[in-house]
């Protein structure tokens, strides 16, 4: 098994109060990990912890297998082999394309073919001449990629690089950015506190909660198998209900469920807005009254009023919809997840 790009061990740092309490993390080689958590937990001062901006006060971190900061060894950043595309790409206005990407190479390289293959490999060939302020958003950031990649790094971070970019550029960006490294064979941690970004363009998806990674997996098993409530709940849209589970199945105000989980007693159950259906042939249903709809074109919320007091909402198809105050048959489609009450 080949050494992993990055290997973080009991990493702590505070400031005014703990920010990383001891957490680790491994990125495997030619992967791409997605480091997801809402604001201040910490994602991003392990990113310069990592690129070596500022130190941390216990543990270790070693990238490529070799050992840049840890007990008797700091390694400065240049000496670190980790490329950094910072949020807003950070260009030098007054250098060209082809000098920016150029600037992170020994003298030597910087006349050379480099800067034009990592510009063809961003998708940006012939464009080195022109000047940062010429290039639309999407294409500086593609050009910050293209710098980072350029002296052929052990590892590539990526802070919030789309976040200032709008809703209609930013996915198809990230997904020329996301076949760009693969390309290069480069292996990278991506911050974001965007769900939908971490689950579109990650193989690992490592959730940041109060300083520590709390569940690091593929997209699909920190989506369906999430390691706790709070990794439910922060990962995707979820219906929360009280439950009560025995020998494999729970009940709730939504019907009876079937669950892997070997719990029994009260318990919280997980349901996503897509499993519930209205009116199934194949599921047994509960009656509810649809008492809130929101409409995207492709689909619809439909939030629920269902028996007892409990709501739940439904994500549907946008066309036909029921209004507001009809009643509806709803079932659950498939398993459930549920935790300790």
């Amino acid at each position: 098994m080949s050494e992993p790009a990055l290997r973080v061990r009991g990493v702590h740092k505070s400031y005014d109060a703990p920010v990383l309490t001891g957490l680790d993390l491994d990125v495997p080689a030619g992967s791409l990990v997605a480091l997801l958590g809402p604001s201040g937990c910490g994602k991003t001062t392990l990113l310069r912890i990592v690129a070596g901006f500022e130190r941390s006060e216990a543990g270790s971190v070693e990238v490529g297998g070799r050992l840049v900061e840890g007990p008797g060894q700091v390694l400065p950043p240049e000496r670190r082999r980790v490329g950094v595309v910072p949020q807003e790409g950070a260009l030098f206005p007054h250098l060209s394309v082809h000098d920016n990407v150029a600037f992170g190479l020994p003298r030597q390289e910087r006349k050379g073919l480099r800067p034009e293959e990592v510009l063809e490999l961003v998708g940006l060939a012939g464009l080195g001449s022109r000047m940062p302020h010429e290039l639309s958003g999407g294409q500086q950031q593609r050009v910050a990629v293209a710098r980072a990649l350029a002296p052929r790094p052990s590892l590539v971070l990526l802070d919030e690089p789309f976040s200032a970019l709008d809703a209609g550029l930013r996915a198809a960006v990230r997904a020329e950015v996301r076949a760009s490294l693969r390309a290069a064979g480069a292996s990278a941690v991506l911050v974001t506190h965007d769900q939908q970004e971490a689950l579109s363009v990650a193989d690992v998806v490592a959730v940041v909660r109060d300083g520590r990674v709390v569940q690091a997996a593929d997209p699909w098993s920190v989506y369906a198998a999430p390691a706790d409530l709070g990794v439910a709940t922060f990962v995707g849209e979820t219906i929360v209900l009280g439950g009560e589970a025995a020998g494999g199945t729970v009940s709730s105000p939504l019907g009876a469920h079937r669950t892997d989980s070997a719990l029994r007693g009260q318990v919280a159950v997980v349901i996503r807005p897509e499993q519930l259906e209205l009116a199934p042939a194949d599921l047994p249903c509960v009656p509810a009254v649809v008492s809130h709809r929101e409409f995207y074109g492709h689909d619809a919320l439909l939030r629920l009023a269902l028996p007892g007091g409990a709501t739940a909402t439904a994500r549907t198809a946008g066309h036909p919809l029921p209004e507001v105050g009809a009643h509806v048959e709803v079932g659950v489609r498939g398993p459930v997840v549920v935790f300790p009450a």
